[in-house]
This record gives structure tokens, sequence and C-alpha cells, in this order.
């Protein structure tokens, strides 16, 4: 079997008497899109920074690419690409000069050039990193984590100040780099995000793990038996529950949305529709419910602000 490309096995971080993660475990595995989630606080970024080799841990091992992050630090670095959430650019530093810099001190880098074009900050000009917007301070730090083709690279907030052009470009460049088969781990608070990037997903809450799995995985379970569709006002409710097997419920939640629960599967689904036609309903937003990614995150980390 291949080795996880980052393996925690009960990682403790304190600084001074808090502990900011509590005996996390976990594994994102090789040539895949792994994402953080937690609430903030949560020790998403000790846990990141301790796998870059920031952060000494004060219990628990941490394997990156097989590597210990602090004893084989040499060997590790020039594997691994790590975009910060703060910092890591010089402030007078200019888009392709920072590139070139960083280029020089890989065996085989990326083209700056091409890169810069790549995440859209060639047009950059002789504008310091300090004087940039935060969109283009994100790309830039995105761009510099990419520069030296690393097997495995550490994504915090990657779209954090992005527009949505430059957001779904991003989206587009991590899946290019998974499709190449480098590794991806990532702190994000955006749901969406972690839904359409990651193939796993490990949700953080109080320094431990209170969930895991695949976006569908996670979301499965909840409102698989559950159809909505809006129409008409005041629908015979009663006469469609009729039509339906026994044990299926409609009810009409709001004006005009009806909710029917039961076994869903094709026959159920085709009896609905055929029942709107028989009377004459066009069935609007028809659709088997099922939790989102952010349904799972609030019912497993509260809905109280952090």
């Amino acid at each position: 079997m291949i080795e996880p490309a980052v393996v925690l096995d009960g990682l403790v971080i304190r600084y001074g008497g808090t502990v900011a993660v509590d005996g996390l475990s976990l594994a994102a595995p090789r040539g895949s899109v792994t994402a953080v989630l937690g609430p903030n606080g949560a020790g998403k970024t000790s846990t990141v920074e301790t796998c870059e080799g920031y952060r000494t841990p004060a219990e628990g091992t941490v394997s990156v690419l097989g590597l210990d992050p602090h004893r084989d630090a040499r060997a590790l670095r020039p594997r691994i690409g790590v975009m910060l959430q703060g910092g890591g650019v010089p402030p007078g530093g200019r888009a392709l000069e920072s590139l070139r810099l960083a280029a020089a001190l890989y065996a085989h880098p990326l083209d700056p050039q091409a890169l810069a074009e790549r995440v859209g900050v060639d047009r950059m000009g002789h504008t310091p990193y300090r004087r940039m917007s935060g969109g283009e301070q994100q790309r830039l730090k995105l761009a510099l984590a990419l520069i030296g083709r690393p097997e495995l690279v550490f994504l915090d907030e990657p779209t954090a100040g992005l527009d949505p052009q430059a957001r779904l470009s991003t989206w587009d460049l991590v899946r290019e780099l998974r499709a190449d088969g480098v590794s991806v781990v990532l702190t994000t608070h955006l749901m969406d995000e972690a839904e359409q990037l990651a193939d796993h997903v490990v949700i953080v809450d109080a320094g431990r793990v209170v969930a895991a799995g695949s976006p569908a995985e996670l979301t499965r379970h909840g409102a698989e038996n559950t159809l909505r569709f809006n129409g008409p006002k005041r629908l015979d409710v009663a006469a469609l529950r009729g039509a339906l097997p026994e044990g299926c419920e409609v009810t009409e939640d709001s004006p005009g949305s009806y909710r029917v629960v039961g076994p869903m599967d094709p026959q159920l689904l085709a009896t609905v529709t055929a029942w709107c036609a028989a009377h004459g309903v066009m069935p609007d937003r028809l659709a088997v419910e099922r939790r989102t990614l952010e349904d799972v995150f609030l019912e497993l980390t509260g809905r109280t602000p952090r």
C-alpha cells in the first residue's frame, strides 16, 4: 500500500498552559486533495504549521512524505510547497522578482514567467508586495508555493480575499495539481470550496478530529429519504399521499413548497411526477434533498460564533 502523504498520530500542541491540539490523528492520502475544516481556534493552522516544520509537537508523531518535519527538514523542504495564511513574502518584493528568487533555490523549478501568467500576477509590474491588493497577494503566495514543483503542497485559506474569477481559477489550478499527482492539504472556511475540491475532508473542533471522510460520505445520511418540489398553493396532499407507497408522508411546509418523505427510489420519484402530470401540475425545483457539508459542519461544531 502507498503510504499517505501526511500521517499524524496523537498530535498534541500546547501554548503555555493552553492545549491547542489535543491528541489529533489523521491521514492525508497521496495524490489527492485533503481539506481540514474547523471553527476559528480549532487548531487547524497549528496542525498544518507542525506538518510544515514550523512548530514542534508536545506529544505525538508527525510523518510528511515519510519524513519527520524536524529531524528530516533538509530532505523534506525541497519536496513540499507552503502557502502561509500571512507573511512569507518580502514586503518590497515584486511579483516576478520574488518568483525568480524563489526559483533559484530549487533544482528544477517551474518557469517563473509562465507561472506568473497562470495565476494572474504577471501584470503586477513594479508593484511591491505591500501595495498589492489582498487578492493579488494571495495569488503571488500561491505561485511561490508551487514554483519548486512540490510533491505535496499546504494551502492555508488559499482563496481568502479573491474575487469570483480568481477563486475559480485557483480551484482549477488545485484540480490540475491533483491530476499531476501532487498531494494537496488545504484549510478553508468555505464549505463549497471543500465540497468542490476535496477527496477527503477532516473536520476538527477543539483540537480533535470529530469527523472524516469524503464529502459524499459525510453528507450521505440524514436527508436521503426526502423529496422536495414547488408548485401551486394548497395541492391535495392527501390525494398525493394516497398514490404513494405505504409509510410515505406529504406536507406543504410553506405555501407552494412540498416535502415528500419515504423510501426514495426511482419508482417513488416517478409516482410523484406522474401524479403531478395527471393533475396538471408542473413541479418546480424538484430534487432529492441531501445535506450539504455546511449542514454537517454546523451539526458537529455548533452554530455559536467562535
